[in-house]
This record gives structure tokens, sequence and C-alpha cells, in this order.
């Protein structure tokens, strides 16, 4: 019961509340407690359900958003807990927003790199809230060149905001870096799983994402940008971010009808082996076929066949004479 409750959580909060008074008093010697803490058990998980089958894009942006939400090292914590940390772009520094390093999981070697969050303020202060600067983009680059160069797959774990746009960030070259991660990921020769687990913001998330399959949990989101960012480009006012996550169609579902995505569930070992024996070029076809797909566009010609309005601008006008 402990930690943050969104609003729409409130009555499964009521409920457990009344679930922990009850527990001191249910026992053999009292059936009457024991079939009540049974019954509020069973209110709970029907409500539960009900609450999160129901969920608004924008609900889901906040559970996306949870600070009770696993990050990337209690993942690494559970699934690879010899994992070992590597530090440094050998360039300027090291970025704790990134981790980064080696690791084994049912007996097979992989890469890890995730962007990492923090539980408090003065480990966000350190992590910078999941958003990395260009040393930490360079980090992950770094190691994955190494795996390609072993032959050894990558794992990545999304989860983050965007990449981090202060000034310092883009003096050592933000843009740069998230651009040759995203090149250079495209044309490495070892499987590429890419997983978001929370936030899949804009460039930041891109630049870690470029994977053969691209996998994503159920109440994570992945975007171009924040709902209160294209709330304010586009109403000139944040307060309609909740407007803007149903335009975005930001959530798992709709990714994985649009094709951005592969699947909603973690099943990364799974793609792991499956893509193992892939030829190397074969994986790079299929890799750059992949994004090729993605998206819709109109052109003139079709659209005026079809009767939309010509979206092509009007001919200037003639200079003074």
């Amino acid at each position: 019961m402990n930690g943050t409750w969104l609003d729409f959580e409130k009555p499964i909060l009521d409920i457990e509340r009344k679930i922990e008074d009850l527990r001191g008093l249910a026992t053999p010697e009292s059936p009457e407690a024991m079939e009540e803490l049974v019954r509020l058990e069973r209110k709970a998980d029907r409500l539960r359900k009900e609450i999160y089958a129901k969920l608004t894009r924008w609900q889901r942006v906040k559970l996306a958003r949870h600070p009770r939400r696993p990050y990337t090292l209690d993942y690494i914590k559970v699934i690879a807990p010899e994992f070992v940390e590597m530090h440094g772009d050998r360039k300027f520094g090291d970025d704790p927003a990134i981790v980064a390093g080696f690791a084994v999981v049912e007996d097979m070697p992989l890469v890890i790199i995730g962007h990492q969050k923090g539980r408090d303020t003065k480990e966000n202060i350190y992590r910078n809230f999941g958003m990395a600067h260009p040393e930490g983009y360079r980090k992950a680059l770094r190691i994955m060149r190494t795996a390609a160069t072993f032959g050894v797959p990558i794992v990545t774990l999304i989860d983050t905001p965007g990449a981090y746009p202060g000034l310092g960030a883009e003096e050592r070259g933000q843009s740069e870096a998230l651009a040759r991660n995203i090149l250079e990921m495209a044309h490495l020769k070892v499987p590429i799983i890419s997983v978001v687990i929370g936030e899949g913001g804009s460039g930041g998330a891109l630049a870690l994402a470029v994977g053969d399959v691209v996998l994503m949990m159920e109440n994570a989101i992945y975007s171009v940008i924040t709902p209160e960012g294209c709330a304010a480009i586009l109403w000139k006012d944040a307060t309609k971010a909740e407007q803007a996550a149903e335009a975005l169609r930001l959530t798992a579902s709709d990714l994985l009808e649009l094709h951005v995505i592969d699947e909603l569930q973690d099943a990364v070992m799974r793609h792991v082996r499956s893509l193992i024996g892939t030829p190397k070029q074969e994986l790079l076809d299929r890799r750059l076929e992949k994004y090729l797909k993605m998206g819709v566009y109109l052109e003139e010609a079709t659209a005026a066949a079809n009767g939309a309005p010509d979206a092509s601008p009007p001919d200037p006008a003639p200079p003074p004479a």
C-alpha cells in the first residue's frame, strides 16, 4: 500500500486499506473475519480487472510514468544477477541515465542496455530523470559495437521522456549522438531486441530502439513527443495533454495496430534464440525492410484523384513593379 496511487486507482486503495485492517483479525478462530477477508480480496481483484481494462490513453501515460514501476536495473536484477556494468564513452565521461553492460541469461551471453530513472529526488538528480546526455548514447554505442565484434545479441530497455535538451548536451552534440546511434544500430550484424518498459519518448528512445524486434509492455507508451509537449505546440496549452495523448495514439495496442511494435508481452529470449542463426546480411535486410514499411503517406496526384483538396502551397504573388 505504500507509495504513489493514481487518481483512478483510489477505489482499489480503499479496498486495500480495508484488507490490511482486516488481516490482523482474520484468524481460524474468527471465521466471519476470514470470510470477509476473502470477499474483499476477490472484490479487489475484480475491481483491478475492470479499472485497468478501461483505461484511457492519458491514464496509460500516467501508468507508464508511475514511480513504483520497474526500471532497467530492476529487470536486470531479476533476469541477470551477474550483470557486469560498463562505464564511460571514452570521449567525455559516464552518464548514469543509461546503464550498459554484459550478462548471461539462460546460458546465453547478452549485452543489456537501458535507460535508468531514480526512485527518489537524490537518485533522480543523479540519473537525470532517465534523460541521457550524448555521452550516454555514445557509451551505449561503444558497448553495442563491442557486442557486434564478438557476435553477442543486444537487448535494449527503453524508458525515457526523451534525450536531455540542456545547453551542455547540445554543445557536446546531442543530435549527432542520437543520429549516429540510429544509423549504426541499423547496420549492426547481431540480433537486436528492443523493449519499451515505460516511457518511449522521441529520439531519446529511438536511439536505443532500432531493433529486429520491438516489444512493448502493455501499459508503456511510445511517441515522437510527450503529450504535454504536443499540446504546447498544437494548442499553446500544456494542460491539453490528455487531448494530445488521444491524438498521438501512443499506447501499446495503438502501436501494435500501426505495426510500429511487434508484440505487447515480454518475449525477449524467444526472439533472441529465433534470430541467432539468421545470416548477417539477411538480418540487416529484414531490419531495414521493417523500418521502411512503417508509416503511411499520400502523394499529391493520388490525393487529387480521390477528390482530396490540393495540399500544395499557392503560387507566390508576383513582385511589385
